[in-house]
């Protein structure tokens, strides 16, 4: 990958989750019935984090600002302490891929689904409880997916390893902790270690 055609993703990747979510919604219909329940879930909840990516950093966007303003009560919203190389590195190296490696495991560890599922559930308190209260606002880019998308899935998902005994103990608890453990140190810590209010990696166009 050239530097220009990564550059390019950093700045686009997700208008390119847009498109994977709609080439894996017609795979889904075409080809459901190849995939276990518990693979289809999980390939559903993949769906279900490109389209919240979407509404927090396209349509309607802002996500960005949101949370530097709101959160961090950054002095330079566009690029501190969230920039533009953060977010994709949390959303796609971190994000994309725990989803998919979930998905390929499917109920060979399902620890790896629980944490992956943890990390929708922590984006619903997010945005739902967190953001609203420091922003003191009813909506905030991100919330719509998190309820209407996220939310259910989130209990579709922990009523179905319950009823076919997926939730062996120790699953649940490496599962929980690890989802924990991204959710913290994968996200919030993350975006502090890799602050830089001298980044070239600016959001634009930022609004």
């Amino acid at each position: 990958m050239t530097f220009d055609t990564m550059n390019a993703f950093r700045n686009h990747w997700y208008q390119a989750g847009l498109g994977l979510a709609i080439l894996l919604t017609l795979a889904l219909v075409l080809w459901h019935d190849r995939l276990s329940d518990f693979r289809l879930i999980l390939c559903i909840s993949l769906i279900t984090l490109f389209l919240h990516q979407f509404e927090e950093y396209q349509w309607p966007g802002t996500f960005p600002r949101m949370l530097n303003s709101t959160l961090f009560k950054s002095e330079r919203p566009d690029r501190f302490p969230l920039n533009a190389n953060t977010a994709w590195i949390i959303n796609v190296f971190l994000g994309w891929l725990l989803y998919a490696a979930a998905i390929v495991a499917g109920e060979h560890a399902v620890w790896l689904a629980i944490a992956a599922i943890l990390v929708s559930c922590g984006n619903v308190i997010a945005h739902t409880i967190l953001f609203n209260l420091k922003g003191r606002t009813l909506y905030n880019p991100g919330l719509a997916t998190a309820l209407t998308l996220f939310l259910p899935l989130t209990i579709t998902f922990f009523v179905f390893i319950a009823r076919h005994h997926l939730a062996h103990p120790a699953s649940l608890v490496t599962g929980l902790v690890l989802g924990a453990l991204i959710n913290y140190f994968g996200v919030l810590r993350l975006i502090t270690l890799l602050a830089d209010k001298n980044t070239p990696y600016v959001f634009t166009p930022f609004r």
